[in-house]
């Protein structure tokens, strides 16, 4: 997608491998719980397989209909999924990004 003049790119926030991680967490354990394969937890929620493959590695970042509809398909209430991601971030701390800009400051 092009970016509009005067738009800078869109660079992922410093946290975002740190929410991948938690949110990976959450949805191999509870996949696993419920004996659910991949395609399975795709089904129910709308995503491709390859995408839920994805949030488990920790290659993409959920967004906020992601996180629901996957939280459905899990037999997770999302608001449970929020606060069970927000719990983890701190195991995984270690994974933020420093930001450059903060270095200026």
């Amino acid at each position: 997608m092009a970016q509009k003049s005067g738009q800078s790119p869109k660079k992922p926030h410093r946290r975002d491998p740190v929410v991948r991680a938690a949110f990976a967490r959450i949805l191999v354990e509870q996949r696993r719980r419920l004996r659910l394969k991949q395609h399975e937890v795709a089904s129910s929620s709308g995503y491709s397989e390859k995408y839920i493959g994805q949030l488990e590695r920790r290659i993409n970042t959920p967004s906020l209909t992601a996180m629901i509809e996957i939280s459905g398909a899990l037999k997770l209430d999302p608001r449970d999924t929020l606060g069970r991601v927000l719990d983890l971030m701190p195991r995984f701390k270690r994974l933020e990004r420093r930001d450059p800009e903060a270095a200026d400051i």
